[in-house]
């Protein structure tokens, strides 16, 4: 019996073997892309959607008469000392596409199946590229779900491009921090074609197009990414130190010394019911 068992053991072992150097050898890293190091917005360019235009109004968003109020009143909150549209300083997850803006460095991890996009201060996004189709009964979410396809644009044999589609899900999400709002459907198609620059590997493409009720058209923009050797990776926490407090509606600020202050001029404090008034 003790044989048996014994000769049970081996084999599974050697099944086991032999299933990791097939994976292993599925593997062909000679035919994919180096999308190595990490990635991160060029020099001068802040963190506006479309790269080529400045933030706010001036990136001439194609959005609905509805959606382009929306805006207009997030930056006049703003400009009064309140954060518009922008929900981030509640450290929630910025969600796609916003954050392909590059805010914080990227770094791209090629997997057989699966690509996957590491970011400083959010979860990562998973790009599965096994063929599957889109789920029917997958939980919504700010991310979304990637499917991917590689292409070898050129013919040579290797891929070089990753063509990227999301969708499923849940908000509310911006594209950028003024409060260019995508659609409360949350009906969002992001459409991703990724690729290095063919006279400068260096340098990384990211054509992303937006299909959103908010918009009255497809919004297209070439987002650019430069690689960066010498990686370094700082922890990211957002809550540590975030002196930003909602309440019920409001946003407040606390001060260095620990004290609750106003965001926003001639703001009026929260509603202290439940605590005793000193005399």
């Amino acid at each position: 019996m003790r044989f048996h068992r014994g000769t049970a053991v081996a084999i599974a072992v050697a099944l086991a073997a032999l299933a990791a150097a097939s994976g292993a050898a599925a593997f062909d890293e000679t035919r994919y892309p180096d999308w190595s190091g990490q990635w991160v917005r060029p020099k001068d360019i802040a963190t506006q959607w479309d790269q080529t235009k400045p933030s706010g109004l001036g990136q001439q968003a194609p959005l609905t008469p509805e959606y382009q109020a929306r805006l207009e009143a997030s930056i006049a909150d703003q400009k009064a000392g309140g954060q518009g549209l922008d929900n981030r300083y509640t450290c929630i997850t910025n969600g796609m596409p916003r954050v392909m803006a590059a805010i914080f460095p990227l770094e791209f991890v090629i997997l057989p199946n699966i690509t996957y996009v590491n970011f400083e201060a959010f979860m990562p996004r998973r790009i599965y590229t096994d063929g599957r189709t889109f789920p029917t009964d997958e939980e919504k979410t700010l991310m979304g779900y990637s499917i991917g396809k590689w292409l070898d644009s050129d013919g040579d044999g290797r891929f070089d491009t990753l063509e990227v589609e999301t969708r499923n899900f849940k908000g509310p999400r911006t594209v950028e921090f003024t409060g260019i709002a995508l659609h409360d459907d949350n009906e969002t198609v992001v459409k991703e074609r990724i690729y290095l620059d063919k006279s400068n590997p260096e340098l990384m493409h990211n054509e992303i197009t937006i299909d959103d009720h908010a918009f009255t058209r497809s919004w297209t923009v070439d987002k650019h990414y430069m690689r960066l050797r010498n990686v370094v990776w700082v922890e990211d926490n957002c809550n540590e130190n975030n002196h930003h407090l909602v309440i019920g509606k409001e946003n407040y600020f606390v001060s260095g010394d620990g004290y609750l202050m106003p965001a926003r001029k001639g703001q009026q404090p929260p509603d202290l019911r439940y605590f005793k008034q000193a005399k």
